[in-house]
């Protein structure tokens, strides 16, 4: 099992996770449909289709990190709307500006993902508790930030953990954000949907690292 992710290892990791939203599409759905409006397993399997596109057409990248600028580019030009820009930065903004490397360990991807969480947060204006992919994003980089030490492996199994405890946690909460805000407390009892997402992207990245999709 890996402790580096090259820069055809990210490709691969990145188109992994893409196969792996789309499969989920119905999922995504059912649990936006809830509270929200419906429209989330669509918009998601739509972006990571994109991400499949410009990804499988591009053999040659600068960079790991160019890898992950491009499949954010892709979900933030074909979504459209919050959730392209919020996904996008997911993969785009702690990526961008990072220099040429074709390796990143786990401690710099951890970083990456600090990163990326930041900005969506400035840009969203949203916490936790507040029924958001921020729910599931933030404990993910938390664990990241207490496991790194320990290897990619052991890193993304303690963070999917804690995606999914948040997306479990989101069902406390009541909307502060989006269509289901207007529930108020009609929203509680329901996971997020962006949260749900955040959830199955770690997910993504933990089973590919674990060897999911390495020899394909």
């Amino acid at each position: 099992m890996p402790d580096e992710i090259g820069i055809q290892d990210a490709k691969k990791m990145l188109l992994y996770i893409a196969d792996k939203i789309i499969a989920q599409k119905e999922l995504l759905t059912e649990v936006d449909s809830a509270i929200g409006d419906g429209d989330h397993g669509i918009g998601m399997a739509g972006g990571m289709q994109k991400v499949k596109e410009k990804l499988s057409k591009q053999e040659e990248f600068e960079s790991v990190y160019q890898v992950f600028e491009i499949a954010g580019k892709a979900m933030l030009m074909s979504m459209g709307g919050a959730s392209g820009v919020i996904f996008g930065s997911l993969y785009m903004a702690g990526a961008k500006g990072r220099g040429v490397s074709e390796k990143i360990n786990a401690e710099e991807l951890t970083q990456m993902l600090r990163r990326s969480l930041e900005a969506i947060k400035e840009r969203g204006k949203a916490k936790q508790g507040d029924k958001t992919m921020i729910d599931a994003l933030e404990p993910a980089v938390i664990a990241m930030e207490a496991n790194y030490s320990k290897g990619l492996p052991k890193m993304l199994k303690e963070a999917e953990d804690a995606a999914k405890q948040g997306v479990e946690d989101t069902k406390k909460y009541a909307a502060k954000f989006g269509r289901a805000k207007s529930l108020m407390e009609r929203s509680i009892g329901h996971q997020d949907a962006g949260a749900t997402s955040v959830w199955l992207i770690i997910q993504g990245m933990k089973e590919y690292i674990a060897g999911g999709d390495r020899h394909a």
